[in-house]
């Protein structure tokens, strides 16, 4: 029986390399064999992905922030597998992993992978693209791609906020077309986020009664405000009460379409996002994830 270990060597503080042994160990153990792959560039980690009978494996573990894990998602979509996904989260912000609950311990992760429990998870589909946690759109959206990876391994989460606070001064609002059956407007917009986990950037707060199975995505339009009002919905973001704000429009959704004739940043999963006009629809228990217990 084999299991695929896909990682990415600078993800994080790169140190999730030192723990190989350890868990090539507790495979053994198992009586699993391990096949490692290091992430060198997305065109050899599609060309090996590509090459092999991807569903031979048992399992495909990905150690990884959420773009790491983003990119192997779609890499493996794209080849038809049908594996169950378990995930080492051990990136920056982790907010994929963060919905399930996932622990930044090495040991203990590889106990709960090594199990056989499963849950069934949504995923999201932007153009024709699929992204797990999150695509957005606005002026703040691109701060995790501004960002400098040095920056993000000293301060990790916190590097997100700071390199927000500096954006700020620039933001402004872009006019957007919002349409589904839940929705019809045109609205000037800073930012929009479409949620299928809970949390985006590290802010645990955002989506809070997103569900990762429950066929719907949930959509945050944060609309243009008087200046004095932004630290109040800041602080409301925060507290994960931005929904009830008059400068927030909230709904779920299984389908919608934004467009949008401005220069505008674009996001899914903290990568580079996606072209205008945008269609977004979520396929239902798309994925297997490995976890504590079968959901």
């Amino acid at each position: 029986m084999k299991i695929l270990l896909i990682y990415n060597p600078f993800a994080g503080n790169g140190s999730f390399k030192n723990h190989l042994d350890n868990i090539l160990e507790k495979v053994q153990n198992k009586g699993f064999c391990l096949t490692l792959y290091r992430i060198d560039s997305p065109e050899a980690l599609e060309n090996m992905i590509a090459t092999i009978d991807i569903n031979s494996f048992r399992k495909i573990w990905i150690a990884g922030g959420d773009g790491t894990i983003h990119q192997v998602i779609n890499l493996l979509i794209k080849h038809n597998s049908d594996v169950p996904i378990g995930v080492y989260p051990v990136g920056t912000a982790n907010d994929f992993a963060y919905y399930f609950n996932f622990t930044d311990k090495i040991d203990e992760m590889t106990d709960i992978l090594l199990q056989d429990n499963c849950t069934g998870c949504d995923i999201g589909v932007a153009n024709g693209h699929y992204f797990l946690n999150v695509a957005s759109l606005g002026f703040l959206i691109d701060v995790s791609q501004k960002t400098p990876v040095a920056i993000k391994r000293s301060f990790g989460v916190l590097a997100y906020y700071f390199k927000g606070v500096e954006e700020l001064s620039k933001m402004r609002p872009v006019s957007v077309k919002i349409r589904s059956k839940e929705i019809n407007s045109d609205e000037d917009v800073y930012f929009i986020l479409i949620m299928n986990g809970k949390s985006a950037g590290g802010f645990k707060k955002i989506a809070p009664l997103a569900s990762m199975n429950d066929g719907l995505l949930d959509v945050y339009v944060f609309k243009s405000c008087p200046a004095l009002e932004l630290l109040p919905l800041v602080i409301k973001v925060l507290n994960g009460e931005h929904a009830d704000s008059p400068y927030v429009d909230y709904f779920q959704t299984a389908e919608l379409t934004i467009d949008c004739d401005d220069f505008v940043g674009t996001d899914m999963d903290g990568e580079r996002g996606f072209d205008f006009p945008l269609k977004v629809t979520v396929e239902p228990q798309k994925l297997k994830i490995i976890c504590r217990v079968n959901g």
